[in-house]
């Protein structure tokens, strides 16, 4: 099959194209990315040269180009990992979030719809769901939670589901849809927070942590996802939303204070910042439907998944320190240099 993975050299969508051709080497993947500040061609170097990879730069909000791609190539599925996905900079500018991640979307759906595919997938997040109390540990989002956004960047996420789900229904296209929690694992932006906290504290320089740190999040190793998303395109049922969690919440204090321990660094490195505008305060997910119908659990745990990211920057600190020299650590002081 030939299979489109948008936002290939982004972090998710880097890690899919490593997975996928290296399960499937009869499969050719073909990536496109418009390589804005969170795509990074080192990501996809180890692969560029793969028999069953191609690369593809180009925006996919641009119509012209991506029908283009569709009549070279002849795509049996599409996933759409391509987005904005920063809730600071969609607070700070809302409008490329709305071009990238709703008009980008029913570009991508409108090409499937005049070449025809086989299956379109869309890559969403749990925090369409909004989120949860932080004191009702018993709640989990499941597949019926109603939308609930707080930030530009999830409505932008819900718009996109919106429009799959229309696109669905009124042309009858073979779609699905996941949401997952949040991500970690190799080849992560450095303005993440768990790379950032790496990042940092390698440098010995301070840790940012909003508000007091409680806020609790659900964290799902990459490689985990990347499983699900490959069960999904191939055997999920047409139509439906399939959560995708980690089992693994943490508070973020919890997340700087395992890094720190994992890197033998102080705890005085944590610096707490004014809160972010509007912050989500539990994400917990309840993967229970992805599980009885595909046979998906998580199977790396937050400790052993920690321990494995720590490692991989150690060991590729030329691929996060070229980022971190550019672009971002003008980004980085606007963001919380007066913090």
């Amino acid at each position: 099959m030939n299979i489109i993975v948008t936002g290939g050299a982004g972090f998710i969508g880097g890690n899919f194209c490593h997975y996928m051709t290296k399960k499937y080497p009869e499969d050719t993947i073909l990536c496109i990315d418009k390589l804005t500040y969170a795509g990074n061609m080192e990501t996809l170097a180890p692969i560029m040269e793969l028999p069953n990879f191609k690369f593809f730069q180009t925006d996919i909000a641009n119509r012209d180009a991506i029908y283009q791609i569709f009549e070279g190539e002849k795509p049996d599925i599409v996933v759409n990992f391509a987005a904005e996905s920063h809730v600071d900079r969609s607070i700070k500018d809302p409008e490329v979030f709305l071009r990238t991640n709703v008009i980008g979307t029913g570009v991508m759906l409108d090409a499937c719809r005049k070449y025809g595919i086989k299956r379109y997938h869309q890559v969403s997040t749990d925090e369409v769901y909004g989120d949860l109390p932080l004191d009702r540990p018993d709640l989990f989002f499941t597949e019926e939670t109603p939308i609930h956004t707080s930030s530009p960047y999830s409505a932008s996420k819900a718009s996109a589901d919106l429009l799959v789900q229309a696109y669905a229904r009124t042309y009858q296209m073979p779609c699905t849809i996941s949401r997952c929690s949040n991500n970690y694992g190799p080849y992560h932006f450095p303005e993440k927070f768990i790379p950032l906290i790496i990042a940092n504290a390698l440098n010995d320089k301070l840790l940012p942590v909003y508000g007091k740190g409680e806020n609790v999040r659900d964290w799902l190793y990459v490689e985990d996802h990347c499983i699900a998303i490959d069960l999904i395109i191939r055997k999920g049922t047409e139509g439906e939303v399939y959560n995708i969690g980690g089992h693994n919440e943490r508070t973020n204090l919890e997340v700087v204070k395992t890094v720190l321990s994992e890197l033998d660094k102080p705890e005085s490195l944590i610096s707490y910042v004014t809160d972010r505008p509007g912050h989500d305060r539990r994400y917990a997910i309840d993967p229970a439907k992805i599980h009885k119908e595909l046979g998906w659990l998580p199977a790396t745990t937050f400790s052993e998944g920690i321990k494995k990211t720590v490692r991989w920057y150690l060991e590729n600190r030329t691929w996060w320190e070229n980022i971190i020299s550019g672009e971002y650590a003008d980004y980085y002081q606007k963001m919380y240099g007066n913090r």
